[in-house]
Parts: C-alpha cells; sequence; structure tokens
C-alpha cells in the first residue's frame, strides 16, 4: 500500500481521499486507458496483455475502480464530424415528474440519441429535467429528430429547446502523470 497513488472520486478533485487507493497495476492500467480504448475486437485484451492482465481481469479492476468512484465512467465519445454528423444539438425536455423514469429509457434506447440523462431543474430560469443528444447531417435533420422524441413524450411533456453545438470541445478524462 505505501506504493499506491490517493486519488480523488471523479468530480470532487478537492476532496482529500483515504480510500479507494490506486495500487501500482491499477495505477498501470488507467495509464494505459486513459487516452482510450483500442479499436479492436478484444480491447480488454489488447489492454491487460502488456500489463500482464487477462481481458478478464482488466473488467475486473476496471470495475472495481468505477464502483469506488475512482473513475466515473467508461463511454465511447465518437467523433461526430468524421462520421458527418455536423449539427448536433442538446435537446432539453420539461418532462412530467411523474413519467421521467418511464420516457427517459425509451428517449435514451433511440438510435440517434448518443445520451440521455435525467437532471435537476433550476427554477424558475430552467424548467428542464431530461437532457438528449441528437445528431445529424443537419439542423433540420435535427430538428426532425427532436419532433419524433416530441411525439414519443407526448403530453408528458409541457416544453422543450434545443441548443446546437457551436464549436468542438476536447473531450478528456482522468489523467494521471507518468
Amino acid at each position: 500500500m505505501s506504493e499506491a497513488t490517493r486519488v480523488a472520486p471523479a468530480g470532487d478533485a478537492a476532496a482529500p481521499v483515504l480510500d479507494p487507493v490506486l495500487d501500482p497495476v491499477d495505477r498501470r492500467l488507467v495509464l494505459a486507458t486513459q487516452a482510450g480504448l483500442p479499436l479492436v475486437p478484444r480491447p480488454y485484451d489488447a489492454v491487460g496483455e502488456p500489463l500482464g492482465l487477462s481481458g478478464a481481469e482488466v473488467r475486473a479492476r476496471l470495475t472495481r475502480l468505477l464502483e469506488n468512484g475512482v473513475i466515473r465512467r467508461i463511454g465511447v465519445v465518437p467523433n461526430h464530424y468524421a462520421i458527418g454528423w455536423t449539427a448536433n444539438g442538446m435537446s432539453v425536455w420539461d418532462v412530467d415528474d411523474a413519467r421521467v423514469a418511464e420516457l427517459g429509457p425509451l428517449i435514451g434506447s433511440l438510435d440517434f440519441v448518443t445520451h440521455c440523462y435525467r437532471r435537476p431543474r433550476r427554477p424558475p430560469l430552467w424548467p428542464y429535467n431530461l437532457f438528449a443528444m441528437v445528431h445529424g447531417a443537419s439542423r433540420d435533420e435535427v430538428r426532425a429528430k427532436v419532433a419524433r422524441i416530441q411525439a414519443l413524450l407526448g403530453d408528458a411533456c409541457r416544453g422543450h429547446d434545443v441548443l446546437f453545438s457551436t464549436r468542438i470541445l476536447k473531450k478528456a478524462g482522468l489523467r494521471l502523470v507518468e
């Protein structure tokens, strides 16, 4: 444990944390994955091989790091522009609180929604509690997809808006210094 690196849970960098602790293998695993997983059929095996770990051990260690809050999530971050999606809009919805848990997964399962999540409202300026990122080749295409979401939400939706991206922001997760 003396060689371990102490880390704060994602999103709480100011808080000192006594546990969880990165052991030397976990630290090497985070370093090996912080730039992303390789685009191969068995990415966990590919990451684990130079570390002397099986793919199953890589998955188990990453799962433990997720459960302990050391890492917040593992996800796909596509380059939308490279695949032809040049219009990207975060659709925001004012959905009846009694129905948002039912309707959120329905919206999130749509093939044109890359992520969907519930967030607290911030009245009086921000009445929205459901967010769904929609992509398309044009703003008109995004608006047409948003209309499909509106039809699915029906009368549970009291209002919505679409916030279009105006620039590309660098996306980065946990970074350790080697």
